[in-house]
Protein backbone atom coordinates (compact mmCIF):
# COMPACT_ATOMS: atom_id res chain seq x y z
CA UNK A 1 0.00 0.00 0.00
CA UNK A 2 1.30 3.66 -0.68
CA UNK A 3 3.06 5.35 2.31
CA UNK A 4 0.23 7.67 3.89
CA UNK A 5 -2.74 6.18 2.32
CA UNK A 6 -5.24 4.45 4.40
CA UNK A 7 -6.91 0.97 3.37
CA UNK A 8 -10.49 1.34 1.65
CA UNK A 9 -12.82 0.16 4.59
CA UNK A 10 -13.82 -3.79 4.15
CA UNK A 11 -17.72 -3.34 3.51
CA UNK A 12 -16.57 -0.63 1.16
CA UNK A 13 -14.62 -2.66 -0.62
CA UNK A 14 -16.40 -5.29 -1.43
CA UNK A 15 -19.38 -2.31 -2.92
CA UNK A 16 -16.51 -1.56 -5.29
CA UNK A 17 -15.34 -4.84 -6.16
CA UNK A 18 -19.48 -5.67 -7.26
CA UNK A 19 -19.47 -2.18 -8.58
CA UNK A 20 -16.75 -1.43 -10.32
CA UNK A 21 -17.37 -2.71 -13.93
CA UNK A 22 -20.15 -1.23 -14.08
CA UNK A 23 -18.62 2.17 -13.14
CA UNK A 24 -15.55 1.30 -15.63
CA UNK A 25 -18.19 0.81 -18.59
CA UNK A 26 -19.40 3.99 -18.05
CA UNK A 27 -16.50 6.04 -16.65
CA UNK A 28 -16.76 8.52 -19.57
CA UNK A 29 -20.23 9.24 -19.71
CA UNK A 30 -20.06 9.80 -16.32
CA UNK A 31 -16.95 11.92 -16.17
CA UNK A 32 -18.20 13.96 -19.12
CA UNK A 33 -21.56 14.56 -17.02
CA UNK A 34 -19.54 15.46 -14.29
CA UNK A 35 -17.93 18.50 -15.76
CA UNK A 36 -21.04 19.67 -17.33
CA UNK A 37 -22.87 19.84 -13.78
CA UNK A 38 -19.32 21.21 -12.08
CA UNK A 39 -18.44 24.27 -14.92
CA UNK A 40 -22.80 24.62 -15.33
CA UNK A 41 -22.39 25.52 -11.22
CA UNK A 42 -18.92 26.96 -11.06
CA UNK A 43 -18.07 28.41 -14.50
CA UNK A 44 -15.18 30.32 -12.74
CA UNK A 45 -12.95 27.11 -13.23
CA UNK A 46 -13.41 27.28 -16.88
CA UNK A 47 -10.23 29.49 -16.44
CA UNK A 48 -8.60 26.22 -15.27
CA UNK A 49 -9.24 23.49 -17.61
CA UNK A 50 -7.98 23.33 -20.99
CA UNK A 51 -10.97 23.88 -23.15
CA UNK A 52 -9.08 22.00 -25.51
CA UNK A 53 -8.95 18.89 -23.97
CA UNK A 54 -12.42 19.00 -22.63
CA UNK A 55 -13.97 19.56 -26.54
CA UNK A 56 -11.83 16.31 -27.42
CA UNK A 57 -12.84 14.25 -24.90
CA UNK A 58 -9.23 13.64 -23.52
CA UNK A 59 -9.76 15.37 -20.23
CA UNK A 60 -13.37 13.08 -19.42
CA UNK A 61 -11.50 10.00 -20.35
CA UNK A 62 -8.46 10.88 -18.46
CA UNK A 63 -10.25 11.63 -15.18
CA UNK A 64 -12.25 7.94 -15.61
CA UNK A 65 -9.32 6.33 -16.26
CA UNK A 66 -7.88 7.59 -13.25
CA UNK A 67 -10.37 7.22 -10.38
CA UNK A 68 -11.45 3.52 -11.89
CA UNK A 69 -7.56 2.76 -11.98
CA UNK A 70 -7.40 4.06 -8.41
CA UNK A 71 -10.29 2.11 -6.99
CA UNK A 72 -9.22 -1.29 -8.49
CA UNK A 73 -5.57 -0.18 -6.89
CA UNK A 74 -7.31 0.13 -3.50
CA UNK A 75 -9.11 -3.31 -3.89
CA UNK A 76 -5.86 -4.88 -4.69
CA UNK A 77 -4.64 -4.33 -8.29
CA UNK A 78 -1.73 -2.79 -9.65
CA UNK A 79 1.27 -2.24 -8.21
CA UNK A 80 2.83 0.69 -5.49
CA UNK A 81 5.56 2.08 -7.56
CA UNK A 82 3.03 2.67 -10.50
CA UNK A 83 0.61 4.70 -8.44
CA UNK A 84 3.06 6.85 -6.90
CA UNK A 85 4.30 7.83 -10.54
CA UNK A 86 0.84 8.70 -11.37
CA UNK A 87 -0.36 10.26 -8.30
CA UNK A 88 2.89 11.86 -8.34
CA UNK A 89 2.47 13.19 -11.62
CA UNK A 90 -1.51 14.53 -11.08
CA UNK A 91 -0.21 16.23 -7.96
CA UNK A 92 2.46 18.00 -9.85
CA UNK A 93 -0.05 19.26 -12.49
CA UNK A 94 -2.40 20.14 -9.74
CA UNK A 95 -0.26 22.20 -8.44
CA UNK A 96 1.04 24.32 -11.67
CA UNK A 97 -2.56 24.84 -12.39
CA UNK A 98 -2.79 26.32 -8.10
CA UNK A 99 -5.44 23.73 -7.14
CA UNK A 100 -7.26 24.48 -3.92
CA UNK A 101 -8.09 22.03 -1.18
CA UNK A 102 -11.82 23.52 -1.57
CA UNK A 103 -12.22 22.92 -4.93
CA UNK A 104 -11.82 19.11 -4.32
CA UNK A 105 -14.75 19.29 -2.44
CA UNK A 106 -16.63 20.58 -5.50
CA UNK A 107 -15.38 17.91 -7.38
CA UNK A 108 -15.96 15.33 -5.02
CA UNK A 109 -19.87 17.14 -4.85
CA UNK A 110 -20.21 16.72 -8.29
CA UNK A 111 -18.90 13.76 -10.00
CA UNK A 112 -20.82 11.39 -7.01
CA UNK A 113 -23.88 13.68 -8.43
CA UNK A 114 -22.75 12.45 -12.25
CA UNK A 115 -22.15 9.09 -11.02
CA UNK A 116 -26.08 8.67 -9.44
CA UNK A 117 -27.48 10.56 -12.57
CA UNK A 118 -25.76 7.84 -14.88
CA UNK A 119 -26.63 5.14 -13.41
CA UNK A 120 -29.68 5.69 -11.67
CA UNK A 121 -31.24 3.30 -9.46
CA UNK A 122 -27.88 0.98 -9.37
CA UNK A 123 -26.54 3.96 -7.25
CA UNK A 124 -28.26 2.74 -3.74
CA UNK A 125 -26.98 4.51 -0.33
CA UNK A 126 -24.17 1.78 0.03
CA UNK A 127 -23.00 2.24 -3.23
CA UNK A 128 -22.93 5.94 -3.35
CA UNK A 129 -20.84 5.75 0.35
CA UNK A 130 -18.22 3.56 -0.52
CA UNK A 131 -16.74 5.50 -4.38
CA UNK A 132 -17.29 8.88 -1.87
CA UNK A 133 -14.60 6.50 0.36
CA UNK A 134 -12.71 5.92 -3.07
CA UNK A 135 -13.00 9.64 -4.23
CA UNK A 136 -11.64 11.09 -0.80
CA UNK A 137 -9.07 8.84 -0.27
CA UNK A 138 -7.80 9.88 -3.45
CA UNK A 139 -8.63 13.43 -2.98
CA UNK A 140 -6.98 13.74 0.31
CA UNK A 141 -3.93 11.94 -0.79
CA UNK A 142 -3.33 14.39 -3.51
CA UNK A 143 -4.16 17.69 -1.34
CA UNK A 144 -1.12 16.51 0.76
CA UNK A 145 1.13 16.23 -2.18
CA UNK A 146 -0.12 19.40 -3.36
CA UNK A 147 0.63 20.96 -0.12
CA UNK A 148 3.98 19.69 -0.05
CA UNK A 149 4.82 21.20 -3.46
CA UNK A 150 3.56 24.24 -2.75
CA UNK A 151 5.36 25.03 0.19
CA UNK A 152 8.62 23.50 -1.47
CA UNK A 153 7.99 26.04 -4.30
CA UNK A 154 7.57 28.88 -2.09
CA UNK A 155 4.11 29.72 -2.52
CA UNK A 156 2.81 32.60 -0.37
CA UNK A 157 0.15 32.94 2.10
CA UNK A 158 -2.24 34.17 -0.22
CA UNK A 159 -1.85 30.56 -2.40
CA UNK A 160 -1.28 31.89 -5.59
CA UNK A 161 1.05 30.10 -7.83
CA UNK A 162 1.51 33.17 -10.60
CA UNK A 163 4.19 35.26 -10.89
CA UNK A 164 4.81 38.15 -13.89
CA UNK A 165 7.31 37.54 -15.86
CA UNK A 166 8.56 40.00 -18.70
CA UNK A 167 9.61 38.48 -22.21
CA UNK A 168 13.07 39.25 -23.00
CA UNK A 169 13.61 38.07 -26.40
CA UNK A 170 11.35 36.15 -28.83
CA UNK A 171 13.66 33.75 -31.18
CA UNK A 172 11.76 31.93 -34.36
CA UNK A 173 13.03 28.95 -34.23
CA UNK A 174 11.03 27.16 -37.34
CA UNK A 175 7.70 28.65 -39.11
CA UNK A 176 6.07 27.14 -36.16
CA UNK A 177 8.25 27.12 -33.65
CA UNK A 178 8.89 30.25 -31.17
CA UNK A 179 11.53 30.87 -28.09
CA UNK A 180 10.23 32.93 -25.48
CA UNK A 181 13.21 33.84 -22.88
CA UNK A 182 11.65 35.60 -20.11
CA UNK A 183 12.93 37.13 -16.38
CA UNK A 184 10.75 38.58 -13.12
CA UNK A 185 9.42 41.48 -13.71
CA UNK A 186 10.13 42.15 -10.25
CA UNK A 187 13.62 42.12 -11.03
CA UNK A 188 14.66 39.12 -8.46
CA UNK A 189 16.35 36.40 -9.90
CA UNK A 190 14.60 32.94 -11.32
CA UNK A 191 13.83 30.12 -9.56
CA UNK A 192 16.42 27.26 -10.38
CA UNK A 193 14.70 24.18 -12.03
CA UNK A 194 15.54 20.51 -13.00
CA UNK A 195 15.63 19.67 -16.45
CA UNK A 196 11.93 17.79 -17.38
CA UNK A 197 10.32 20.49 -15.17
CA UNK A 198 7.82 22.87 -17.00
CA UNK A 199 5.86 25.70 -15.58
CA UNK A 200 2.11 26.64 -16.17
CA UNK A 201 1.59 29.92 -18.81
CA UNK A 202 -1.56 31.27 -18.15
CA UNK A 203 -2.80 34.13 -20.39
CA UNK A 204 -6.49 36.02 -21.06
CA UNK A 205 -8.82 35.34 -23.89
CA UNK A 206 -10.93 37.42 -25.79
CA UNK A 207 -14.47 38.54 -24.05
CA UNK A 208 -12.90 37.22 -20.61
CA UNK A 209 -11.62 34.43 -19.17
CA UNK A 210 -7.93 32.84 -18.81
CA UNK A 211 -6.39 29.39 -20.56
CA UNK A 212 -3.32 27.89 -18.61
CA UNK A 213 -1.02 25.38 -20.50
CA UNK A 214 2.04 23.59 -19.75
CA UNK A 215 5.48 23.98 -21.20
CA UNK A 216 8.91 22.42 -20.37
CA UNK A 217 11.66 24.39 -19.45
CA UNK A 218 13.73 24.39 -22.46
CA UNK A 219 16.61 26.23 -21.24
CA UNK A 220 19.73 25.72 -18.76
CA UNK A 221 19.04 25.66 -15.31
CA UNK A 222 20.50 28.14 -13.51
CA UNK A 223 20.81 30.58 -16.38
CA UNK A 224 19.84 34.43 -15.76
CA UNK A 225 16.39 33.95 -17.60
CA UNK A 226 13.46 31.28 -18.35
CA UNK A 227 13.23 29.48 -21.68
CA UNK A 228 10.13 28.34 -23.28
CA UNK A 229 9.83 26.58 -26.79
CA UNK A 230 6.47 26.62 -27.79
CA UNK A 231 5.15 25.02 -31.02
CA UNK A 232 2.22 26.22 -32.83
CA UNK A 233 -0.86 23.76 -32.19
CA UNK A 234 -2.62 25.01 -36.22
CA UNK A 235 -5.87 23.25 -36.99
CA UNK A 236 -6.03 19.93 -38.40
CA UNK A 237 -9.77 18.07 -39.14
CA UNK A 238 -11.60 18.39 -36.56
CA UNK A 239 -8.99 19.72 -34.17
CA UNK A 240 -9.30 23.64 -33.45
CA UNK A 241 -6.12 25.60 -33.77
CA UNK A 242 -4.51 25.29 -30.20
CA UNK A 243 -5.67 29.13 -28.51
CA UNK A 244 -3.12 29.61 -26.41
CA UNK A 245 -0.23 28.58 -28.85
CA UNK A 246 -1.62 31.07 -31.63
CA UNK A 247 -2.03 33.49 -28.72
CA UNK A 248 1.86 33.20 -28.12
CA UNK A 249 2.64 33.63 -31.39
CA UNK A 250 0.92 35.99 -32.87
CA UNK A 251 0.79 38.70 -30.03
CA UNK A 252 3.31 38.48 -27.40
CA UNK A 253 6.54 40.21 -28.16
CA UNK A 254 9.53 40.98 -26.17
CA UNK A 255 8.85 43.59 -23.32
CA UNK A 256 5.02 41.99 -22.70
CA UNK A 257 4.48 40.16 -19.32
CA UNK A 258 3.46 36.56 -19.04
CA UNK A 259 1.94 34.68 -15.87
CA UNK A 260 3.77 31.73 -15.41
CA UNK A 261 4.21 29.05 -11.89
CA UNK A 262 7.04 27.86 -10.35
CA UNK A 263 8.72 25.04 -11.97
CA UNK A 264 7.03 21.58 -11.57
CA UNK A 265 7.20 18.12 -12.36
CA UNK A 266 8.00 14.72 -11.19
CA UNK A 267 10.43 14.06 -14.46
CA UNK A 268 14.54 14.80 -13.97
CA UNK A 269 15.40 14.20 -17.65
CA UNK A 270 19.11 13.69 -16.38
CA UNK A 271 18.67 10.70 -14.48
CA UNK A 272 21.41 10.12 -11.89
CA UNK A 273 25.30 9.81 -12.94
CA UNK A 274 25.56 7.14 -15.51
CA UNK A 275 25.04 7.04 -19.18
CA UNK A 276 21.95 9.09 -20.53
CA UNK A 277 19.60 8.47 -23.40
CA UNK A 278 17.33 10.88 -24.63
CA UNK A 279 14.11 9.93 -26.96
CA UNK A 280 11.91 12.91 -28.50
CA UNK A 281 10.14 13.52 -31.72
CA UNK A 282 8.72 16.94 -32.85
CA UNK A 283 8.24 19.61 -29.69
CA UNK A 284 9.14 16.87 -27.57
CA UNK A 285 12.52 18.07 -27.90
CA UNK A 286 12.22 20.63 -25.22
CA UNK A 287 13.15 18.60 -21.75
CA UNK A 288 16.06 17.23 -23.83
CA UNK A 289 17.95 20.25 -25.43
CA UNK A 290 17.39 21.42 -21.55
CA UNK A 291 19.10 18.58 -19.76
CA UNK A 292 21.71 19.08 -23.01
CA UNK A 293 22.51 22.21 -21.87
CA UNK A 294 22.53 21.69 -18.02
CA UNK A 295 24.90 18.82 -18.74
CA UNK A 296 27.21 20.56 -20.89
CA UNK A 297 27.95 22.95 -17.56
CA UNK A 298 27.95 20.33 -14.79
CA UNK A 299 29.15 17.28 -16.57
CA UNK A 300 30.73 17.25 -19.71
CA UNK A 301 32.63 13.91 -19.83
CA UNK A 302 28.51 11.89 -19.76
CA UNK A 303 28.08 9.45 -21.70
CA UNK A 304 24.55 10.96 -23.61
CA UNK A 305 22.87 9.48 -26.24
CA UNK A 306 20.19 12.13 -28.20
CA UNK A 307 17.71 10.71 -30.75
CA UNK A 308 15.31 12.92 -32.50
CA UNK A 309 12.77 12.33 -34.66
CA UNK A 310 11.00 15.56 -37.29
CA UNK A 311 9.54 16.17 -40.22
CA UNK A 312 12.80 17.09 -41.62
CA UNK A 313 15.96 19.41 -40.55
CA UNK A 314 13.86 22.33 -41.36
CA UNK A 315 11.33 21.76 -38.98
CA UNK A 316 13.58 20.63 -36.34
CA UNK A 317 13.43 23.04 -33.92
CA UNK A 318 16.92 24.69 -32.33
CA UNK A 319 19.05 21.67 -34.43
CA UNK A 320 21.46 24.91 -35.11
CA UNK A 321 22.29 24.37 -31.07
CA UNK A 322 23.48 20.85 -31.25
CA UNK A 323 27.02 21.54 -33.06
CA UNK A 324 28.02 23.56 -30.07
CA UNK A 325 26.63 21.26 -27.47
CA UNK A 326 28.12 18.26 -29.19
CA UNK A 327 32.07 20.02 -28.74
CA UNK A 328 31.10 20.82 -25.02
CA UNK A 329 30.07 16.64 -24.59
CA UNK A 330 32.74 14.72 -26.42
CA UNK A 331 30.54 11.57 -25.42
CA UNK A 332 27.59 12.78 -27.22
CA UNK A 333 26.53 11.07 -29.97
CA UNK A 334 23.33 11.97 -32.60
CA UNK A 335 20.66 9.78 -33.72
CA UNK A 336 18.18 12.03 -36.18
CA UNK A 337 15.80 10.54 -38.02
CA UNK A 338 13.53 13.17 -40.87
CA UNK A 339 10.59 11.83 -42.82
CA UNK A 340 11.16 14.30 -45.59
CA UNK A 341 15.38 14.06 -45.92
CA UNK A 342 14.97 16.64 -48.91
CA UNK A 343 14.22 19.62 -46.99
CA UNK A 344 17.84 19.13 -45.61
CA UNK A 345 20.58 21.17 -43.27
CA UNK A 346 23.86 21.63 -44.10
CA UNK A 347 26.04 22.24 -40.88
CA UNK A 348 29.01 20.97 -38.82
CA UNK A 349 26.82 18.37 -36.71
CA UNK A 350 28.07 15.09 -37.04
CA UNK A 351 24.93 12.80 -36.58
CA UNK A 352 23.66 9.69 -38.09
CA UNK A 353 21.01 10.98 -40.42
CA UNK A 354 17.94 8.30 -41.35
CA UNK A 355 15.31 8.60 -43.83
CA UNK A 356 11.40 7.84 -42.58
CA UNK A 357 10.11 7.34 -39.01
CA UNK A 358 12.30 6.13 -35.85
CA UNK A 359 13.06 2.52 -35.81
CA UNK A 360 12.88 1.59 -32.13
CA UNK A 361 14.60 -0.87 -32.72
CA UNK A 362 18.13 0.67 -34.27
CA UNK A 363 18.37 3.09 -31.28
CA UNK A 364 21.31 3.19 -29.65
CA UNK A 365 21.08 1.58 -25.89
CA UNK A 366 24.21 2.14 -23.84
CA UNK A 367 24.39 -0.45 -20.63
CA UNK A 368 22.86 0.83 -17.63
CA UNK A 369 21.58 4.00 -19.08
CA UNK A 370 18.93 6.20 -17.66
CA UNK A 371 16.10 6.73 -20.30
CA UNK A 372 13.71 9.84 -21.18
CA UNK A 373 11.21 9.74 -23.88
CA UNK A 374 9.32 12.75 -25.23
CA UNK A 375 6.82 13.22 -27.95
CA UNK A 376 3.42 12.14 -28.95
CA UNK A 377 1.99 9.05 -27.23
CA UNK A 378 2.24 6.94 -30.15
CA UNK A 379 5.76 7.31 -30.31
CA UNK A 380 6.43 6.75 -26.91
CA UNK A 381 4.44 3.46 -26.54
CA UNK A 382 6.52 2.65 -29.24
CA UNK A 383 9.78 3.24 -28.29
CA UNK A 384 8.88 2.06 -24.68
CA UNK A 385 7.69 -1.46 -26.28
CA UNK A 386 10.86 -1.72 -27.79
CA UNK A 387 13.13 -0.72 -24.76
CA UNK A 388 11.04 -2.98 -22.94
CA UNK A 389 11.54 -6.07 -25.15
CA UNK A 390 15.32 -5.22 -24.81
CA UNK A 391 15.10 -5.70 -21.13
CA UNK A 392 15.06 -2.47 -20.04
CA UNK A 393 13.51 -1.98 -16.52
CA UNK A 394 10.54 -0.11 -16.57
CA UNK A 395 12.03 1.78 -13.21
CA UNK A 396 14.68 3.75 -15.86
CA UNK A 397 12.55 4.90 -18.43
CA UNK A 398 11.31 8.32 -17.35
CA UNK A 399 8.76 10.27 -19.76
CA UNK A 400 6.93 13.34 -20.51
CA UNK A 401 3.43 13.33 -22.08
CA UNK A 402 1.54 16.50 -23.39
CA UNK A 403 -1.74 16.56 -22.25
CA UNK A 404 -3.99 14.88 -19.52
CA UNK A 405 -2.66 11.26 -21.00
CA UNK A 406 -0.48 8.45 -19.03
CA UNK A 407 1.43 5.30 -20.40
CA UNK A 408 0.23 1.90 -19.07
CA UNK A 409 1.72 -1.05 -18.73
Amino acid sequence: MLKGVVLLSQSSAAVVTATLPAVQAHGEAITSRFYQRMFKAHPELLNIFNKSHQATGEQPAALAASVVAYAEHLIGGGDDRSWELILSRIAHKHASLGITATQYTIVGRHLLAAVGEVLGEAVTAEVATAWDEVYWLLACELIAREARLYTQAGVGEDGSVWRHWQVVECIQETADVVSFRLVPADGGPPPTFTPGQYVSVAVDLDGGGQQIRQYSLSGQPGATYWQITVKRVRATGDAPAGVVSTLLHERVTAGDTLRLSPPFGEVNAVGDAGPLLLVSAGIGLTPAMSALHHLAATETDREVVLVHADRSAAAHARRHELPDLAEQLPNLSVQLWYEDPAEGASDRLKAEVNVGRVDPSRIPLPAGADIHLCGPVPFMYQVRAELLRRDVSKDRIGYDVFGPGMLRD
